[in-house]
């Protein structure tokens, strides 16, 4: 997925499908959070906005501190047929192979909590290697009328 598109921020949009590829730039965590909101709330799910903004700034900056090459972000809707409810699927991709480590961070540090943020907030979580680098991934259930998010 890394590359999909050749201008920063570019989006490919959906309903229910976007995807965007960014530079390894620090201006790309500002317009993947920017772009993510705006979708979200052009799907009318503003009650995943914030936690979904949150994980995906986490993923990024990870993938800006690492990768030298484009960083992707895509989301889109997946059933779960378990509840008849549907989940929010994020993927953020980069150029490296090497998959997140989660660190055990102590109390003073300043870092090192991204990937403990990011399963704590998520209903699940994973990576998986792609034919160049890696995806970090996280699935939101999405509210019913009433409820939260997780």
């Amino acid at each position: 997925m890394v590359g999909v598109n050749d201008s920063a921020g570019a989006v490919a949009s959906t309903p229910g499908f976007a995807e965007w590829s960014f530079p390894a730039a620090p201006d790309s965590v500002r317009q993947a959070r920017e772009l993510v909101r705006e979708v979200l709330v052009d799907w009318g799910i503003e009650a995943v906005s914030d936690v979904t903004v949150l994980l995906v700034s986490e993923l990024v900056t990870n993938s800006l501190r690492y990768a030298k090459g484009p960083i992707g972000v895509r989301m889109y809707f997946r059933p779960l047929p378990e509840s008849g409810g549907r989940a929010l699927l994020v993927e953020v991709s980069d150029p490296v192979d090497d998959p997140p480590r989660e660190r055990a961070a102590a109390l003073e540090d300043e870092g090192g909590r991204g990937l403990q943020l990011v399963a704590v907030a998520s209903r699940r979580w994973g990576t998986r290697r792609g034919t160049v680098g890696k995806t970090v991934w996280f699935e939101l259930t999405l509210p019913g009328p009433g409820e939260s998010a997780r």
